[in-house]
């Protein structure tokens, strides 16, 4: 018989006297508490980001294809808070140009929205923290992670201030 978990038990399901045979891992991830998450969705919604809670509301939001839409998957590790998410603020309060358009969707949080989110650039491999502009609803640009990653925030704003230059009016 299977039985009900908790984050604790997949790492030691002894504690509670299970073998590790017993436990029933989720098919799809469990989202983090929206308490934990919450500020971190802030530092976007606070900038006039729209919070895509839904695939419905991803659709709806990409349905738009006038213009430049920025569209950021959101995450909790390090890259998404120490480059990420104020790199693309200081973009945007430095750059002269800036999208017509602002939205995120939260990965690990938001699972419908994220899942519906990627599947607008799914040639390109899941990345998370990610940016994407879309102008006149095409692709333009991607930033994924790994171009992320051991760059200091204010080189990726100015790399994120050069596209808006080249792709908003």
């Amino acid at each position: 018989m299977t039985k009900a978990f908790l984050y604790d038990d997949i790492h030691d399901p002894s504690a509670r006297g299970w073998s590790q045979a017993e436990i029933v891992t989720p098919e799809v991830p469990l989202p983090y508490p929206p308490h934990v998450i919450q500020p971190f969705k802030d530092e976007l919604i606070s900038i006039g980001f729209r919070d895509l809670l839904t695939s419905d509301d991803v659709d709806s939001w990409m349905a738009e294809k006038t213009g430049t839409s920025l569209l950021v998957v959101n995450a909790v590790n390090g890259v998404a808070a120490g480059m990420t998410r104020p790199a693309v603020r200081m973009a945007l309060e430095e750059s002269t140009m800036k999208p017509s358009r602002l939205a995120t969707v939260f990965a690990g949080q938001d699972l419908d929205a994220t899942a519906k989110a990627r599947g607008y650039f799914a040639d390109i491999p899941q990345s998370e923290p990610s940016i994407a502009l879309f102008k006149d609803g095409e692709l333009v640009y991607f930033l994924p992670r790994h171009r992320m990653e051991h760059r200091l925030a204010d080189d990726l704003a100015k790399e994120l201030a050069a596209i808006f230059e080249e792709h908003c009016s």
